[in-house]
C-alpha cells in the first residue's frame, strides 16, 4: 500500500529488494517496525552549498526540495501515510531544521501519534554568521504508534552500571535529549547534498528495532538509513525520487554486506541487575536500610557503599537511592549524615 501512495503521488521509486519483499509477505497494512525520515527542509536546499562554502563537484545532481507554500500539505500527507503503515508499537525518528518545524508539528498532531521524545541534534560546522548565533543543531522528532510494545533497548550500547571518569552513568549520557555528534566529511567521494551521519543512524537503529525487523526510509537520498539498517541485520525499504541519486546509491547499499558493522558496535558490559524493575518488598526495604547504615559506617561512603548495595540486591544505583531517598524522609534520622 505505501509503495502505490508514493510512487503515484510523488513519483518516488521504491527500494524493496528481494530479503525485504519476503520479510513483507506475511504482512498486512501494517508494515514497518521503524521509520526513519529526513525529509526536504523546504529552505532552498539546491543552494546550500553557498552557505556552506562548499564544493559541489563530488555531490549528485537532481536535488529536489518541496516549495514552501506547499511543505504544510506535504507534511500533512506523508506524515499520516507513516501512521498508516506503521505497526502497533512501532516508531518513527523525523529529522527536521527548525524554519518549518511548526508543519512538522502541526502534521503530526493530525494524526494519532504519540510523542515519545524530542531530541536535539548538535553537530560540529553550523552556518557562518556575523550579527546572530551560529545555528548547530537538528531537531529529532521521535513518536510512536499507540496500540503494541515498543521497542527500545535500553542497554543496547551501555551497561546500566557503567560509569564514566566522574562517576556518572554512561547509559543515562548516552539517553540524553540532547545528542552530540558530529556530521561526516568525504572529500572526493560522491555523495548526496545532505546525508545524516552513520553514527546518528547507529543510534536510533540500535535503540528502536532488532535484528530482522524491518526499517523504511521516505526520503532515501544517500540510502544512509538502508545502508545501516542491512549492516546491522535487519531488513531496509524505502523511497527515493531524484533519479540521479536512487541509480548511483542503489548500486552503493547492494554491495552492503548483511551484519557488515555489528563488529563496529561497541559491546556494553553485562547488566548484573537481575531484579531490575521488580516491585521492592517491605521486608526488602528493610534489608536494604538496615545492609545501607552497616555499609556506611564501614565503607565510610555513601558511593562505595550503594556499590556493594547494587551487587548484593541486583538493582540500578537509581532504584537503590529512591529507597533510601523514602525511608529517609519517614525519619528525622537523617541516613546521609556521613557522607
Amino acid at each position: 500500500p505505501l509503495v502505490s501512495i508514493f510512487t503515484a503521488s510523488y513519483g518516488a521509486q521504491p527500494y524493496i529488494p528481494m530479503p525485504a519483499k519476503l520479510a513483507l509477505s506475511p504482512r498486512g497494512a501494517e508494515l514497518e517496525h521503524l521509520i526513519i525520515s529526513d525529509p526536504p527542509f523546504a529552505i532552498q536546499g539546491d543552494k546550500l552549498d553557498k552557505h556552506y562554502n562548499r564544493k559541489e563537484e563530488f555531490v549528485v545532481d537532481g536535488y529536489i526540495e518541496i516549495p514552501k507554500e506547499e511543505y504544510p500539505s506535504f507534511s500533512d500527507s506523508w506524515i499520516k501515510e507513516c501512521e498508516r503503515v506503521l505497526r502497533p508499537g512501532g516508531c518513527i525518528y523525523i529529522v527536521s531544521g527548525y524554519t518549518n518545524l511548526v508543519d512538522i508539528l502541526n502534521a503530526l498532531k493530525k494524526t494519532k501519534l504519540e510523542e515519545i521524545n524530542h531530541i536535539i541534534w548538535k553537530y560540529n560546522f553550523g552556518v557562518f554568521t556575523s550579527r546572530k548565533y551560529v545555528s548547530s543543531h537538528y531537531h529529532i522528532m521521535f513518536y510512536q504508534k499507540t496500540g503494541g510494545k515498543r521497542v527500545f533497548n535500553t542497554n543496547c550500547r551501555f551497561g546500566s552500571d557503567e560509569r564514566d571518569e566522574n562517576n556518572g552513568s554512561l547509559n543515562y549520557k548516552d539517553r540524553e535529549d540532547v545528542w552530540i555528534i558530529n556530521r561526516e566529511y568525504k572529500p572526493g567521494e560522491v555523495k548526496n547534498k545532505n546525508e545524516l551521519p552513520k553514527e546518528l543512524l547507529k543510534k536510533m537503529i540500535q535503540y528502536s528495532s532488532n535484528p530482522g525487523d524491518l526499517v523504511c526510509d521516505l526520503f532515501l537520498g544517500s540510502f544512509s538509513t538502508a545502508k545501516v539498517a542491512i549492516g546491522l541485520n535487519r531488513f531496509a525499504v524505502g523511497f527515493e525520487k531524484n533519479t540521479h541519486s536512487y541509480n548511483h546509491q542503489i548500486k552503493e547499499t547492494n554491495k552492503v554486506i548483511p551484519g557488515s558493522l555489528i563488529d563496529t558496535l561497541r559491546i556494553p558490559s553485562k547488566n548484573n541487575n537481575i531484579n531490575s524493575g521488580k516491585s521492592w518488598s517491605e521486608e526488602d526495604k528493610g534489608k536494604l536500610i538496615s545492609s545501607y547504615k552497616k555499609l556506611l559506617k564501614k565503607e565510610g561512603s555513601k558511593q562505595k557503599a550503594i556499590k556493594v548495595l547494587c551487587e548484593e540486591f541486583g538493582r540500578g544505583r537509581f532504584s537503590i537511592l529512591n529507597i533510601i531517598n523514602m525511608m529517609e524522609d519517614k525519619t528525622s534520622d537523617s541516613l546521609f549524615s556521613k557522607e
